[in-house]
């Protein structure tokens, strides 16, 4: 009897077990990922019920008490343990207490690359109780310049190689902002911070100038180009420093693995889920000045990393690198982060190893984020009836020709079919507020959609475009709004725009971004149209983005409108160039000219109203620019000769 029982439960339970993986295959992933979700979030509870507001820089303070000589940043082989840290960001607190005026709640503005420092004095000017403002290292003049004014800060630090960018901007300061130089040697109207650290002390600073009031209070403020316009400050608060810094942990990491941080600490990504990933876990992270593709398996190996950080760009980076011997020699068991592609994904698990790929979703200033704890390639995350008990988001439809979302005859969103690409939005309430941008409150309200389902609720708009499947994984389609995604940065196309609209022989801009095969995101297209008997000159273009811009937002290609009457014309000038030797012919293709000079396309389409000329500047060399802007300059004294006849 007892037999036949055991007999019986046992094919029940066995029965039951495949039930499961047939109706629901993801329950247990989706279970253990929910139980480690509500965990962390009873943890945060039970410290308010306590009336102990731990955040971040507590959590290191307890750690460099608990474990001092473990190394916490190991950079260009350099070994920093959690007590070096901590007495270091003490000097600096110590020098702002001693040669300044800052008090608790002010701003201090950071502009400086991956090192050592950027930890120190961010945690530094925590320990005072101030709201650092992470300035992209990237900026320069005018952008930097806007982005110092919308934080309002008191003081800005600067990193020894950023000395010259801020050189040029010293005399447009606003008033009131005092400057400091990571350097000996500083320029006129720059305070030396490291000539005063020398001599500052190293002694703790009391917890009554940085104790957390609330956990809404700001830490931070991290520069996003969200949807719209030029850069902002995004509000991040204390809690919200505390949620990222438990990103790793919710994948996995523990206190054992080392991490490797090749992305840049002004981003949310090295900063939050990084450093602050390292301090949540009690890590070692190895933190690299700059990514480099040729370097990273290297460096892994050299120093025992188990888990890295990246954007999808790294990955394709490292996949067209030459392939060698070895390349699965390595520890390394997770990489975290967020944009590769499918294919690229495949062939990075086939190449390097198994490697779990920790793909997420979040927006810097956003209060939803997804976590695909199960592997699947491609998905961005996955939700189910519980996750979105906890986090309601929607997926609704978007009208692309009003540029707002699509709401029926009572005035009310409309949601999505599974399978159907739809508007991320993510309800605002008490648990998941939205906390929105420093400085104008218009930047904030215009982030927000009112009225929704029903009168009354508030839902923060991502400006993301989503795909929800069948089994409710989720995966990134596009992105709305005057910005576009190039090299993991935000580039916001009205600031190139006006960049290039200053040049005098401009009459109009377009930019926006256009997919280019096998890259990630999408690269930079400036539309032009010149003034009349105005040459384009390349060299002075070439120069306006590159002094004014960032690397990343220079525009890739450039199309030049002319009137289509000069077709004929052009196409024979095109017939002369491939004639010269050092311009090697491609053919025509439908009467359409391509040539090539080594590393720089020139190519025509022509269309009915106008003629664009492409240039995708691959090199900028001095040889091609002057090549490009005499064939421009013949091209439009044609246009133009044909035009008058």
């Amino acid at each position: 009897m007892l037999l036949s029982w055991l007999t019986g439960l046992a094919a029940g339970i066995v029965f039951l077990h495949f039930l499961q993986k047939l109706v629901f295959p993801y329950f247990w992933e989706d279970f253990w990922y929910l139980l480690k979700v509500v965990r962390y979030g009873i943890r945060l509870e039970m410290y308010k019920l306590k009336g102990e507001l731990c955040t971040v820089l507590d959590k290191f303070l307890n750690l460099a008490q608990k474990q001092p000589q473990k190394p916490f940043i190991i950079y260009e082989g350099d070994i920093h343990t959690y007590q070096d840290v901590d007495k270091r960001s003490s000097r600096v607190a110590h020098v702002f207490l001693n040669h300044s005026t800052l008090k608790r709640g002010d701003t201090v503005a950071l502009l400086m690359s991956n090192e050592p420092d950027f930890v120190h004095v961010w945690f530094g000017l925590a320990k005072l109780g101030c709201v650092v403002a992470f300035l992209n290292s990237n900026i320069r003049s005018n952008s930097l310049l806007h982005c110092i004014r919308c934080c309002e800060p008191r003081a800005l630090v600067v990193g020894a190689d950023l000395l010259g960018t801020v050189e040029e901007i010293l005399p447009n300061l606003p008033e009131g902002i005092t400057v400091w130089g990571m350097n000996d040697s500083v320029p006129q109207g720059v305070t030396s911070l490291k000539e005063k650290l020398s001599t500052a002390s190293d002694k703790p600073v009391p917890r009554s100038y940085h104790v957390a009031s609330s956990l809404k209070a700001p830490h931070l403020y991290i520069f996003t180009s969200g949807t719209t316009g030029l850069p902002k400050a995004a509000v991040i608060t204390q809690l919200q420093a505390l949620k990222g810094s438990a990103g790793l942990w919710a994948f996995g990491c523990t206190a054992n693995d080392v991490i490797y941080i090749t992305l840049p600490l002004y981003h949310s990504s090295g900063a939050l889920l990084g450093i602050g990933g390292c301090v949540e876990l009690g890590a070692t992270c190895v933190l690299k000045k700059k990514f480099s593709a040729s370097q990273f398996w290297n460096d892994c190996r050299k120093y025992n990393v188990t888990v890295f950080q990246y954007i999808g760009e790294l990955c394709r980076y490292l996949c067209k690198q030459p392939k060698r011997e070895g390349e699965k020699d390595h520890r390394v068991r997770l990489a975290v982060g967020n944009g590769v592609r499918s294919d690229v994904w495949r062939e990075f698990l086939d190449r390097f190893g198994n490697i779990k790929m920790c793909e997420l979703y979040g927006a810097t200033e956003g209060n939803i984020c997804f976590m695909n704890h199960t592997g699947k390639i491609g998905s961005v995350g996955r939700t189910n009836f519980f996750y979105k008990l906890l986090f309601v988001f929607d997926l609704i439809k978007y009208d692309f020709q009003k540029d707002e979302p699509t709401r029926n005859e009572q005035g009310w969103c409309i949601h999505v079919k599974k399978g159907e690409p739809g508007l991320l939005i993510s309800r605002v309430n008490e648990k998941n507020p939205f906390f929105g941008y420093a400085g104008s409150k218009k930047h904030t309200e215009k982030k927000l959609l009112y009225d929704v389902f029903k009168k009354g609720d508030v839902y923060f708009n991502t400006g993301d475009l989503m795909v929800q499947d069948q089994n409710n994984f989720l995966y990134f389609w596009d992105r709305i709004g005057d910005t576009f995604r190039w090299k993991g940065e935000n580039v916001a196309t009205t600031e190139v725009a006006d960049i290039i609209g200053m040049l005098d022989f401009i009459q109009e801009t377009n930019v926006y971004g256009v997919t280019v095969p096998d890259y990630e995101g999408k690269a930079g297209m400036a539309s032009i149209i010149l003034k009349p008997n105005k040459s384009l000159d390349l060299e002075k273009f070439y120069e306006q983005v590159l002094t004014f811009l960032p690397a990343y937002a220079c525009p890739r290609f450039l199309r030049i409108q002319i009137p289509s009457g000069a077709i004929d014309g052009i196409i024979f000038i095109f017939k002369a160039l491939a004639e010269q030797s050092s311009w090697p012919c491609h053919g025509l293709a439908n009467g359409t000219p391509h040539l090539d000079c080594h590393k720089c396309i020139f190519h025509l389409h022509i269309f009915k109203t106008f003629i664009y000329i492409f240039f995708y500047f691959k090199c900028f060399c001095t040889h091609c620019l002057r090549l490009f802007s005499q064939q421009s300059s013949e091209i439009l004294k044609v246009s133009r000769s044909m035009k008058q006849n």
